[in-house]
């Protein structure tokens, strides 16, 4: 392989106005010193799925966390990262109020061991939601827009954990959602999922981009060719090529991408 140093990056970019949030320079250091993210600058357009290829420890999830600020205790980043015009990794951002603005969904659904309507309703009460009727108006929304009401929607007080994997995945989507999030983080959702299961996940995601802007990291280059508009390619902690996902699919700008693309490596 040609030294991948040598490949130029090429970064679609887009107004301010068109994205729902967006990085410059943003870098992240493990340990003080151990830099694993490189002055990495991306946009992301507003309502549209972007999705985040490259080989394993290519910076793709680390970049992931940053933008609602999972790394903070694990490592320092450095950079900008604007949400609403403003900078959201300052030390002075409410960490908290912005992971009900991002939310984030993990590789490995992570559903609370209670019912499948607490697990909606938990992060709500705590945030001072009292009204039944407001908090079962907004169960069966979530569940609705997570594709999941019509399979739970007679047991929502039974656990969660009784719930098949590919449920569990889709009720953490709901969790995300009641908060009214602007921003869904996705992290390998569909890598614990059997085929059947990730088929409803995609069209889930795909129903959920009318309504939200969403983030997300894949290994399955076939998935993010399936649901994703965007798609940026991560290489060694450098974000190397961003552009339609059409565009990197068919006629990517550089090598390594292109070796990617065509399974030399990964």
């Amino acid at each position: 392989m040609e030294n991948w140093q040598d490949q130029k990056s090429y970064i679609k970019t887009f107004t301010e106005d068109e994205c729902a949030i967006s990085t410059q320079d943003l870098s992240v250091f493990y340990g003080g010193t151990v830099q694993k993210l490189f002055n990495v600058s991306l946009g992301f357009k507003k309502n549209t799925i972007t999705a985040l290829i490259g080989a394993s420890g290519s910076g793709k999830s680390t970049f992931l966390r940053s933008l609602n600020r999972m790394n903070d205790r694990v490592a320092r980043v450095d950079g900008s990262i604007m949400f609403h015009s403003l900078d959201v990794n300052q030390s002075k951002i409410n960490v908290y109020e912005l992971r009900k603005a991002i939310g984030m969904v993990f590789q490995k659904p992570n559903p609370f061991p209670k019912s499948i309507r607490e697990n909606i309703t938990y992060a709500l009460k705590a945030n001072g939601h009292r009204n039944k009727k407001k908090l079962d108006q907004i169960v069966e929304e979530s569940l609705k827009a997570a594709a999941l009401w019509d399979e739970v929607k007679d047991k929502l007080d039974q656990s969660a954990l009784a719930l098949s994997g590919g449920q569990q995945q889709r009720l953490c989507i709901a969790r995300a959602i009641a908060l009214k999030p602007e921003i869904l983080l996705l992290d390998e959702p569909a890598s614990a999922l059997d085929p059947v299961s990730t088929a409803k996940l995609e069209d889930t995601l795909k129903q959920l981009r009318k309504k939200y802007t969403m983030v997300m990291v894949t290994h399955n280059m076939q998935q993010a060719s399936r649901i994703s508009e965007y798609t940026a390619f991560f290489h060694l902690g450098h974000a190397l090529e961003y552009d339609t996902t059409t565009n990197i699919f068919t006629n990517p700008q550089g090598e390594i991408t292109e070796k990617y693309i065509q399974g030399s490596f990964g």
